[in-house]
């Protein structure tokens, strides 16, 4: 199976970005992996949130596959703990997904079009973070997921 996690915006923060780096880097000796960036809109300002979200959702949509099975990072989605987590990454697995994305979106979330695409909705928190931290959460959870699978030490239980 292919993971990739697609988010809108670059990484600002070059030591965020230096950490998301490390770990993707980890992540290719467990799984072929891909953190694609999709630029932030450029003249948000003549935008509604609604047209922004919906211009973002067109470039989300392009990115993937007939065959990819979309997950949305969202608040309102389901909660995980890291073993959950680690379990739930090893059913796709079992089950033959070719490319699993998961999708970090803007800044007011993602339109009705990707939601309606979407084959599941995962919370990273009941907290609210920048989108910048959130694909560092991400990547790390998905490298400890497999540090779990593979009983490995990086995750102390």
């Amino acid at each position: 199976m292919n993971i990739k996690v697609l988010a809108i915006g670059r990484t600002d923060d070059k030591q965020l970005q230096q950490l998301i780096d490390q770990y993707v880097k980890r992540l290719s000796h467990y799984v072929k992996f891909d953190l694609e960036v999709i630029p932030d809109l450029k003249n948000t300002k003549n935008l509604s949130e609604a047209q922004q979200k919906e211009k973002e959702g067109e470039l989300i949509l392009k990115k993937l596959s007939p065959t990819d099975v979309l997950v949305l990072l969202d608040e309102n989605g389901k909660q995980f703990t890291s073993i959950d987590f680690s379990s739930y990454l090893q059913k796709r697995m079992n089950a033959g997904i070719k490319t699993l994305v998961f999708v970090i979106g803007g800044p007011y979330g993602f339109s009705e079009t990707v939601y309606a695409k979407a084959q599941g909705k995962i919370s990273v928190s009941k907290m609210t973070f920048s989108h910048q931290m959130v694909r560092l959460f991400v990547v790390e959870q998905i490298y400890r997921a497999f540090t779990i699978l593979r009983n490995e030490p990086y995750h102390h239980r």
